[in-house]
């Protein structure tokens, strides 16, 4: 199978481009390792994808460039089987400072990787998006029938472009899944997230700092769990046309999460409180019932255990890793 990953570097299409290659599949990463966390993360992401493909069947490529590049995105799209869409600007909080790039990336980004896939004929498009569409909270935990009422630029931008991706399957008749992943988390995850700052604080000695009362709550959902619903769309098609939720099996709250790692890393520190940051949701929670039914998909990790693998890979990774969060 050609796969074709946008933002195979990052996180989520890291982890991705690992498997595929891994699985003997030939991958094709278009990334543009921009800087809104270390490059250097993702220069190592992708090396341990060469080096995967070096020791196995399946075939690596990684092409330098961006989304926004209609004319390189159409040249990579003409030999894919399965285009995975990963690529995006991040970040909520960001985003309320510069909400025009958001729109330029995730928006008109998507829109020339969907222009591609049609003009191709594509097998599948396989798109990331977010819980930050759902927005507003009506109720918990969140369906797909919950009202999307997203409350940053971000949640909107994700919005704008799934709600494309969507319109694209029923006009154009072009297979599509847009996957509304609900803070994903795990190895070589980005630095700025509660969870590597709550480890990379707590194994140097300081207390993790919490934004808000810490009442909030998250939907925590393992890297492991979201490749699985990916890599299951190599195969099922009961899902074309729709979003699905991409969750773990429980939530918790950013205070409860935060004296986990700390009494799993440093018992005798005390958690500190600042003012809460623009724009964060109070509260997400996955009804995942729609991916079990279309996907078979059933998460194997709890949030406690998942932060625990995140922990023990952590510890064996710190020598290269570390440095580049507390740089970040």
């Amino acid at each position: 199978m050609r796969i074709l990953v946008t933002g195979g570097a990052g996180f989520v299409g890291g982890h991705l481009a690992e498997r595929f290659t891994a699985d003997g599949h030939d991958v094709v990463v278009l990334d543009n390792l921009n800087d809104f966390y270390s490059p250097e993360i993702k220069r190592h992401t992708v090396e341990q994808c060469r080096a995967v493909a070096d020791a196995g069947d399946g075939s690596y490529e990684f092409v330098g460039g961006d989304v926004r590049d209609a004319d390189l995105v159409a040249d990579l799209v003409t030999d894919a089987d399965y285009v995975y869409h990963q690529a995006g600007q991040a970040g909520v909080r960001p985003s309320v400072q510069n909400p025009r790039e958001y729109d330029e990336v995730n928006v008109d980004g998507t829109l020339n990787v969907l222009d591609a896939c049609r003009d191709e004929g594509i097998e599948r498009f396989v798109m990331a998006s977010s819980s930050s569409v759902y927005g507003t909270l009506n109720y918990l935990p969140y369906d797909e029938e919950h009202p999307t009422e997203p409350v940053s630029p971000y949640g909107a931008s994700k919005l704008a472009a799934e709600r494309y991706a969507c319109s694209y399957s029923e006009v154009y008749d072009l297979p599509v899944v847009a996957l509304r992943y609900f803070t994903v988390y795990g190895p070589r995850m980005r630095p700025n997230m509660a969870i590597s700052n709550f480890v990379s604080r707590c194994v140097n000695g300081d207390p993790p700092v919490i934004y808000g009362d810490g009442t909030q709550t998250r939907d925590f959902t393992y890297i492991d769990d979201v490749i699985d619903a990916n890599v299951r769309l190599l195969s099922e098609d009961a899902a074309d046309g729709e979003a699905v939720n991409i969750g773990s099996t429980d939530n918790i709250s950013i205070t409860t999460l935060a004296e986990h790692v700390r009494d799993r890393i440093a018992p005798d520190l005390e958690l500190v409180y600042d003012d809460p940051k623009d724009a964060d949701a109070e509260h997400t929670h996955a009804d995942t019932s729609k991916a079990e039914a279309l996907l078979d998909y059933e998460p194997e990790y709890t949030i406690r255990e998942g932060v625990d693998a995140f922990v023990d890979w952590y510890d064996e990774n710190r020598d290269w890793y570390e440095p580049l969060v507390l740089s970040s």
